[in-house]
């Protein structure tokens, strides 16, 4: 969904723009919340991979501070954003990480008038700007 077409993600960030977010969220609360609510569970409360639930799943859960390291230092946005939503059908992060895209969008709400789409893609970029300010 996020590689194949490009401009349905565009058309959410304007959204979202016209939607009174004028600067895209970087590590702000929101974010770290998203992290503490979705992540932490499997990649532990300081990203390394070691949540409570680690143990319980039949893969290694993968430290997420060193992404950009392992990418020639440059954080792979586009590859952690579409790796978190999931709905694109390429399930490289593994069979037991749920699809993140399909449950903030069921669960979605707003009170101005965005998409349910556009509430989940949110949520998913404040995810990933936050990982993205943690990389060692």
């Amino acid at each position: 969904m996020w590689s194949t077409n490009r401009f349905t993600f565009a058309a959410a960030l304007a959204g979202l723009a016209l939607c009174g977010f004028t600067t895209p969220v970087v590590a702000d609360d929101a974010g770290e919340r998203e992290y503490f609510v979705a992540c932490a569970g499997c990649h532990g409360e300081r990203a390394m991979g070691d949540g409570p639930l680690a143990g319980l799943l039949n893969i290694s859960t993968p430290g997420l501070l060193q992404l950009a390291q392992g990418n020639d230092g440059t954080f792979p946005f586009e590859a952690v954003l579409m790796t978190i939503d999931g709905r694109d059908g390429i399930r490289a992060h593994g069979e037991p990480m749920p699809i993140w895209g399909e449950r903030f969008q069921a669960s979605a709400t707003s009170q101005r008038g965005e998409t349910a789409d556009m509430v989940a893609r949110g949520r998913i970029l404040s995810l990933v700007y936050y990982l993205a300010s943690i990389q060692e």
